[in-house]
């Protein structure tokens, strides 16, 4: 079997030291950690960056062996959590996304639901009428390899927990943005999944 060659060496490195920053720092930005880490390791190869799958499968490798209890009564937290915020929103067709399905989510993480509606200014009534302060942004999303589009997302907190919305038209509902990791359609979750989860998890 051929040792590893030296930029695998390097790309192994960064992205060890990477997830480090993620799960220490909160920082959510793959590449923005990357290149801290590679930084920080004195390393200037643009070839020895390792790509956003590498980073995340080290994630997952540094919250097993240094944060597993943590990790697993937060991740559940946070289920817990994205369950009841996906029961306030059910008429919107809410969607489970990110770090908090995948499994990866730590105290820094937020609860990020998509929700489905062609009439955004819902979303933002029901927020108004339960008298939730929320802060809007504006986000772009990759629908497929050659097509991206801006679309709203809100943000509010629900018992300390920041609850990330991004807001689509009932005709995506179908069609999962692409994954900023893995460049394939996002993995999404209904709330009857996320419960299954949370049963097979008790």
């Amino acid at each position: 079997m051929s040792s590893p060659s030296r930029t695998q060496m390097l790309r192994r490195r960064i992205a060890v030291e990477a997830a480090r920053l993620i799960s220490e720092s909160g920082l959510r930005d793959y590449r923005q950690a990357k290149l801290k880490a590679a930084a920080r390791l004195g390393i200037s190869d643009e070839a020895s960056l390792p790509r956003n799958r590498e980073i995340e499968d080290a994630l997952r490798e540094h919250q097993r062996l240094f944060h597993a209890t943590d990790q697993a009564r937060t991740l559940r937290r946070l289920r817990e959590v994205a369950r009841e915020a996906m029961r306030f929103f059910a008429r919107h067709e809410p969607r489970l996304v990110g770090a908090v399905l995948e499994g990866t989510a730590d105290e820094h993480s937020a609860v990020c639901l998509h929700l489905y509606s062609d009439q955004p200014q819902e979303v933002i009534a029901q927020l108004l009428e339960h008298g939730i302060p929320y802060e809007e942004q504006t986000r772009r999303l990759r629908l497929d390899r050659d097509t991206a589009r801006d679309v709203p997302a809100l943000v509010f907190s629900a018992d300390g927990t920041p609850v990330d919305l991004t807001l689509l038209p009932y005709d995506l509902l179908r069609q999962a943005p692409l994954d900023r990791i893995s460049e394939k359609p996002m993995r999404r979750a209904t709330l009857g999944a996320l419960e299954e989860l949370l049963a097979s998890e008790s």
